[in-house]
């Protein structure tokens, strides 16, 4: 058993650990509280954004597909596929830069192996996070883009460049299909990974699948443009198309990052509050024993002295 000198060492050692998880708890907790308000503030036009893609028009006449048919980026059809030659698909990995989260990043290692492990298919990340950097090294996968994770709230300016970049790899026939691995924020206390369609466009999240396992839902129902929808564009189908199509993957990354922000400040904040609990836990089981033996050394020296005073009587 430790001695007095060594319990009050610990217990010194410990308060000051103490302090420092509390005060990343109040940081976290500051942050955490940003980050939820934008994430909330931007998922139902995010969501409408992505439902209002499949709800314009029905599968019989396909003004989508006539478009596509000269614009890669679009074009979901298999046979255009195999005619560009892309046995390749693409993983945007949003990961945090630091630690201190949990089982939130290895929560996104487990879901993502499932996804790259076909023999079928080439799988290529894209980080965004330093994480995720040692997540490919641990899956043995190559990165072929890493682009900087931002310690703010970001804005819909700063991810344009990954936008841009998985809209012309797709574009050219690098990649079969681009999907997006993240942290899907539920609550404070409940951060669910998930991997969501980016391209072609799905109208729908898949969460923890298998490529061959579950090919139904990494190829979904292509969505479609009727031109018997009763819709009205002005000035052209095409000319709304064009510039929304950009804006919505734009939307989908901006919004899968900030759920992805959330849920990693939401998981410190937490981990740093049990941490601060256990620390207080700790204090107090190691001064009641500072407090036996404080006990015990002073009741031994009192029958020491009594023994003595005895002993001359």
């Amino acid at each position: 058993m430790a001695g007095i000198k060594e319990l009050k060492t610990r217990i010194k050692s410990i308060g000051s650990t103490r302090k420092i998880t509390r005060a990343m708890q109040m940081v976290s907790a500051a942050k955490m509280r940003k980050a939820q308000t934008a994430t909330l503030q931007s998922r139902s036009y995010a969501s409408l954004a992505w439902e209002m893609i499949g709800s314009l028009g029905g599968d019989k006449s396909n003004l989508f597909f006539e478009r596509s048919r000269e614009d890669k980026l679009f074009s979901t059809s298999s046979n255009n596929i195999k005619e560009q030659g892309a046995k390749k698909f693409g993983v945007i990995l949003l990961t945090s830069n630091r630690g201190l989260v949990g089982s939130l990043n290895s929560n996104l290692m487990n879901v993502a192996r499932p996804i790259m492990g076909s023999e079928e298919t080439i799988a290529e990340i894209i980080t965004y996070g330093k994480k995720g950097q040692v997540i490919a090294a641990r899956l043995k996968k190559n990165v072929v883009a890493d682009f900087p994770k931002f310690d703010r709230t970001i804005s819909i300016e700063d991810i344009y460049p990954i936008a841009k970049f998985v809209s012309d790899a797709y574009n050219t026939g690098k990649y079969q299909k681009i999907v997006i691995v993240y942290n899907h924020f539920v609550s404070t206390l409940q951060q669910k990974p998930m991997v969501k369609q980016l391209l072609p466009f799905a109208n729908e999240r898949v969460e923890g699948i298998g490529l061959r396992a579950k090919e139904d839902q990494l190829n979904p129902k292509p969505l479609a443009l009727s031109a018997d929808s009763d819709v009205l564009f002005e000035p052209s189908p095409r000319s709304v198309i064009d510039h929304l199509i950009p804006r919505i993957i734009e939307s989908q990354i901006y919004q899968t990052i900030l759920e992805s922000d959330a849920s990693e400040h939401s998981a410190r904040m937490v981990m740093m509050k049990n941490a601060t609990e256990a620390a207080g836990d700790l204090i107090s089981d190691l001064t009641l024993t500072f407090n036996q033996l404080r006990q015990n050394k002073i009741t031994t020296e009192l029958a020491e002295i009594t023994a003595g005073k005895i002993a001359l009587e």
